[in-house]
């Protein structure tokens, strides 16, 4: 691939239908995080986070009200489809926009670090909070600073209820106290660790980041008190816009500290306050940097690029722009063989955006996406989905591949394979692919042997 190529299928979905390939390919890309969009029109209609949660808990109470009643079962199964053709058209809607967009790479940022801070709908107390996590935690918060980005992604409502920190209390706490004199707990229970771990684990410092057990127990401490918002508040709660809530009640009392550092007693501020500096860790920002690396260039990243995004995290203090800013200037980037195989998300956006066809009816899609592996908003741990190869290319996956080029095929009516893989791959379509394409033995064929060639499933 060229540099524009690059910039097109790289750090982005790939080009768009009938839009010619141009232009100075850093300045593409630089462009695109100026002119970037964080509420485009297709996402507008659905529930921010604060009404998310109070739809979270009507669902429940209406589902409480159908037991006993009659035909409850058929009720009840009626509302759940109603709250899954929701989540169809949130999953259709995002894929819409980044089809569509003409700030790709921008969008290719949104997806990666929705992946970083990973919720998932699996968890049916998550599902109706999915959308609105990435549509208004992250989306808004991808050209700020990564500590602005820690705070909305961790204390966003769906990750508090998805990694249970919704029903922590402190062992200490008031709350706590009031439960254990009422025979409602036993004394000395053990704080919750999920979310303290996660977020030192795998958002921040990584793996070897330098942390311990303790650690984390002085960090789950500090996180006891943030909650959602409910019908019964207790007396004292703050409530913030979003539909996260801090119940002073439940908080650990006392100082805290964490990777050497001392934290007074703040109540919500304490914890804020961890995630700040956790955010420009050095180790953060080597983590960071081996992601990003990892997502756009290669699966075994040059250790030089790792060495150049972690010099402007650093530098910057956590700001994200100056980091993207690295990506796009650094010469790792620009590596002319492709070397990063797409996820079933990347491919089937890069067929939709690159052919101009309609993305499939809502429930649809969803399936579709279910069916190669990598449901929206459903990876199978908080880790979040695999970002490399093999999760991805095995003959059967491969397969289910071949599959549905065959079934988009059908669908293209009589459309040019050889103009659109000129159009895609204008200096880097091998001998091999333009061959197969062009002794094709209908346009279909041509269409579904682009959509596998190697130039498509790579990037």
């Amino acid at each position: 691939m060229n540099g524009i190529e690059i910039a097109h299928h790289r750090f982005g979905y790939g080009p768009r239908a009938n839009a010619p390939l141009g232009g100075d390919p850093r300045q593409l890309l630089r462009a695109q995080l100026d002119n970037f969009d964080p509420m485009p029109t297709p996402l507008k209609s659905f529930s921010s986070s604060a009404r998310a949660v109070e739809e979270y808990f009507e669902h429940r109470r209406k589902l409480g009200q159908l037991r006993g009643m009659q035909d409850a079962e058929e009720k009840t199964r009626l509302a759940r489809r109603a709250r899954g053709d929701v989540r169809a058209q949130q999953v259709a809607a995002r894929a819409e926009v980044a089809a569509r967009s003409d700030t790709p790479f921008a969008e290719r940022l949104v997806h990666f670090w929705t992946n970083h801070f990973a919720v998932s709908a699996a968890n049916n107390k998550v599902r109706d909070l999915t959308a609105s996590h990435e549509f208004e935690r992250i989306r808004p918060r991808i050209m700020g600073s990564f500590a602005d980005l820690l705070e909305s992604a961790a204390l966003t409502p769906a990750m508090l209820v998805y990694l249970d920190q919704f029903n922590a209390f402190g062992p200490a706490s008031v709350a706590m106290q009031r439960r254990v004199a009422r025979g409602r707990a036993k004394g000395g229970s053990q704080v919750n660790e999920n979310l303290a771990r996660e977020i030192l684990e795998l958002h921040t410092l990584g793996v070897n980041g330098g942390y311990d057990q303790a650690d984390i127990i002085e960090l789950a401490k500090a996180l006891t008190g943030w909650s959602i918002k409910t019908n019964s508040n207790p007396r004292g709660a703050q409530l913030f816009g979003d539909g996260s809530a801090f119940f002073a009640v439940r908080h650990e009392p006392g100082a805290r500290q964490v990777m050497g550092r001392r934290y007074s007693a703040d109540g919500a501020d304490q914890a804020r306050r961890i995630l700040r500096d956790l955010a420009t860790h050095p180790a953060t920002a080597k983590h960071i940097a081996t992601k990003l690396a990892r997502h756009f260039t290669a699966d075994m990243p040059a250790p030089s690029l790792i060495a150049i995004l972690e010099q402007a995290f650093l530098t910057s203090g956590g700001d994200l722009p100056t980091v993207y800013q690295a990506l796009i200037g650094a010469r790792e980037s620009w590596v002319s063989r492709p070397r990063k195989f797409r996820t079933p998300w990347e491919w089937l956006i890069a067929i939709h955006r690159g052919t101009g066809a309609t993305i499939p009816a809502r429930r649809q899609f969803t399936n579709l996406l279910r069916d190669f592996g990598q449901p929206a908003w459903e990876p199978p741990s908080p880790a979040g989905f695999d970002d490399i190869a093999s999760a991805w290319a095995g003959p059967d996956a491969l397969m289910r591949r071949v599959n549905a080029a065959n079934a988009y095929s059908n669908r293209a009516g009589n459309m040019d394979a050889r103009a659109l893989a000129q159009q895609w791959f204008p200096h880097s379509l091998s001998n091999a692919t333009s061959t197969a394409i062009a002794r094709a033995e209908s346009p279909q064929q041509g269409i579904a042997l682009l959509l596998v060639s190697p130039e498509m499933m790579r990037r």
